[in-house]
């Protein structure tokens, strides 16, 4: 996690008159802030409940087909200019939890909750190694990779595998040198992460590069190979 590095466009939200909008979502998510479950389409989620906690601090709580898969709280700082994020996610077979901390690149509109505005992502830490291993084996003409939640097989054919019990998503790869892994994920067809996993000269540790062609972002992180 120390060498996670990430870019973005900053987050922006809009949570005013008993409406939360978070206008650069992926789709774009506008639902009611009464705590109840609202339905949402295109996300790995399919009901949003946001929640008004008090005049700084937000609870959301997603779920899929009626199970929570990620619970998260914002917490805007005294003076403003920052804000704290604690989640817990629930989607893989192990509870990962973590903090992860904004600063305020522009504000909201008058009178509305103090998370309005734009955000751009500081730091991300998880509280545990929960969620932190994937494992990856040879299987003929490709490999099987299991990251706790899902595991699935592909071939270095370029052609599209299923990523899990989901028919909506699948998976490539492309073998582009002896150390160096295309990894292309999809969902409906349509191209959402582009991953580089490139492996070091003595093998002890992999260079991950992902761009999300939904939100034009970018991360980076080593991983290490663990005994």
């Amino acid at each position: 996690m120390d060498t996670l590095q990430f870019s973005a466009t900053p987050e922006e939200y809009l949570l005013e008159k008993g409406l939360y909008h978070c206008l650069t979502c992926a789709p774009r998510v506008d639902v009611k802030a009464d705590g109840t479950d609202q339905k949402v389409a295109g996300h790995y989620f399919n009901t949003i409940a946001v929640r008004v906690v008090d005049d700084r601090s937000v609870e959301f709580i997603q779920k899929k087909d009626g199970k929570t898969t990620f619970t998260v709280t914002e917490t805007v700082s005294h003076d403003g200019r920052s804000m704290e994020e604690d989640f817990v996610n629930t989607m893989d077979i192990e509870t990962v939890s973590g903090k992860a901390r904004f600063t305020r690149v522009s504000g909201g509109p008058m009178h509305s909750h103090a998370l309005s505005g734009k955000w751009q992502m500081q730091t991300v830490k998880n509280a545990t190694r929960a969620g932190t291993l994937t494992t990856y084996k040879s299987v003929s003409g490709g490999l099987k990779i299991s990251d706790g939640g899902q595991s699935f097989d592909a071939k270095f054919d370029g052609k599209d595998y299923p990523a899990n019990a989901d028919s909506h998503s699948s998976t490539s790869l492309k073998l582009i040198d002896d150390s160096t892994i295309e990894e292309t994920d999809k969902e409906d067809g349509k191209v959402v992460v582009i991953t580089l996993m490139t492996v070091s000269k003595d093998g002890k540790t992999m260079k991950v590069e992902s761009v999300d062609k939904l939100r034009g972002s970018t991360m980076s992180y080593t991983a290490e190979k663990q005994p």
